[in-house]
């Protein structure tokens, strides 16, 4: 195996993790912002606050994402199987 094959599947991988992981955190982020504008608005500072709606919005997009992200991953691993047999057949 090539240094550059390695390479060029481990830097696919992290794309692959960061592309399918995106929607769960930018939604994530975005709740966590509003609870915290709501939390200094109304001047509550309870720091468990934004927990739960944290981890029912990435739920939420979980759901909803889930057959894109599991049909990415799918792609992805076909592609690694198959250029693993095109190197090794």
């Amino acid at each position: 195996m090539s240094s550059e094959f390695v390479i060029h599947l481990a830097g696919e991988a992290v794309y692959t993790v960061l592309k399918t992981s995106a929607p769960m955190l930018v939604i994530g982020l975005v709740v966590g912002l509003i609870i915290s504008i709501f939390q200094a608005t109304t001047q509550i500072q309870e720091q468990t606050l934004a927990f739960v709606p944290k981890i029912v919005a990435v739920l939420l997009a979980i759901l909803f994402f889930g057959p894109w992200i599991l049909t990415t991953l799918v792609d992805y691993t076909y592609n690694l199987f198959n250029n693993l047999h095109k190197f090794i057949g």
